[in-house]
């Protein structure tokens, strides 16, 4: 699964970041999701979403390999990670999180509910956009 985001098309209801603490932590508490939503203000209805594209610089940073590549995305191992925050500064985009009330960072996992649950398709997954795309251009089946 790859995250694509189409900014134009969010309105700021903020739906995928409390499904996304809610699956993930199992609490609705938006600040806990691991995906942002900025308002572009003063420009009236104007949002920007912010996503983890799986780089893997948190894993390259990590000084005790807490955070693995394992079924196509970057996870952290809690038990391991000592809470040191390097890996959230070093995030080029920014939506890894610390919350006070959990010894490890908040991290995307691709579980996809940010884009089941997004009412207007501001969030996709480009894999199944090209997919949907072949099956649309390809020549009808010889019989």
């Amino acid at each position: 699964m790859k995250l694509v985001v189409h900014n134009e098309m969010c309105s700021g209801c903020r739906a995928c970041e409390v499904v996304c603490a809610l699956r993930n932590l199992g609490e609705v508490n938006p600040k806990k999701a691991a995906l942002r939503i900025t308002g572009q203000f003063p420009r009236p209805g104007r949002y920007s979403v912010t996503v983890c594209d799986q780089c893997g610089i948190c894993a390259e940073v990590c000084p005790v390999q807490a955070i693995s590549f394992t079924d196509g995305h970057y996870r952290i191992d809690e038990e391991l990670c000592t809470g040191c925050g390097l890996c959230v500064e070093e995030c080029p985009q920014g939506v890894m999180r610390v919350h006070r009330d959990r010894s490890a960072p908040i991290k995307c996992v691709l579980c996809g509910d940010c884009i089941r649950y997004c009412p207007r398709n501001a969030i996709t997954d480009a894999d199944e956009e090209v997919a949907a795309h072949k099956a649309v251009t390809a020549p009808p089946a010889r019989s």
